[in-house]
C-alpha cells in the first residue's frame, strides 16, 4: 500500500521546481520560493496559507490542484499537514463555551447544522476523543474550514480562529480519503 504523498510546485499547472513530502511540513518556503499548484498522489492533507499550520486551511484528497487561486485561495501554500488514516469510531464533545463550559453534546457522526440538530448557536471549545474531523463555519460543510485531530481545544479564539465567527457544521474525515 502506497503511503501518503503530496507534491508541491512553484508555478501553476505543475511547473517550476517541485517538492515532495509524505508528512507534515511547517515551512514550505524552506524548499520552494513559493507554491502555486500541487498534486496529491495518495492520502489526505490539509494545506495552509501561513507557516506552522496557521491561516486559511484547505482539505485536499487525491487529485490535481493546478491553480490555488481558482480554489478560492488568496495566497500561496506555506505549510501542510498529513491526515493519518483512522479506522474505528469517531467521537467528539462540543461545548457552547470556552474551557468546556455551557451546553455539551457528544457527537459521533457528521452534523450538517449545529443549530438545527443541537440548538447550539455557538461552539467555543471541544474535546476530540477519536478520529479526525473538519469543522466548517457554514452549514452543510461549506465555507472556511478547520482541521481537528484528537486532543483538547479549550478556546477556538486562542487558536487564531477570530476570522471564523462560529462553527456551523462538521464532518468526519473517513478512510475513503483515497
Amino acid at each position: 500500500i502506497m503511503g501518503p504523498i503530496i507534491i508541491f510546485y512553484e508555478e501553476r499547472n505543475f511547473q517550476g521546481r517541485s517538492y515532495e513530502t509524505s508528512g507534515d511540513c511547517a515551512e514550505l518556503t524552506s524548499y520552494l520560493s513559493r507554491c502555486n499548484s500541487c498534486r496529491v498522489d495518495s492520502g489526505c492533507f490539509m494545506v495552509y496559507d501561513r507557516s506552522n499550520f496557521m491561516g486559511n486551511q484547505y482539505f485536499l484528497r487525491r487529485g490535481e490542484y493546478s491553480d490555488y487561486q481558482r480554489m478560492g485561495m488568496t495566497d500561496s501554500i506555506r505549510s501542510c499537514r498529513m491526515i493519518p488514516q483512522h479506522h474505528g469510531p469517531f467521537r467528539m464533545r462540543i461545548y457552547e463555551r470556552e474551557n468546556f463550559g455551557g451546553q455539551m453534546h457528544e457527537v459521533m457522526e457528521d452534523c450538517d447544522s449545529f443549530m438545527e440538530r443541537y440548538r447550539m448557536s455557538e461552539i467555543q471549545s471541544c474535546h476530540v476523543m477519536d478520529g479526525h474531523w473538519l469543522m466548517y463555519d457554514q452549514p452543510h460543510y461549506r465555507g472556511r474550514m478547520m482541521y481537528l485531530r484528537p486532543g483538547e481545544y479549550r478556546s477556538f479564539r486562542d487558536m487564531g480562529m477570530n476570522s471564523m465567527q462560529r462553527f456551523n457544521s462538521m464532518r468526519r474525515i473517513m478512510d475513503s480519503c483515497n
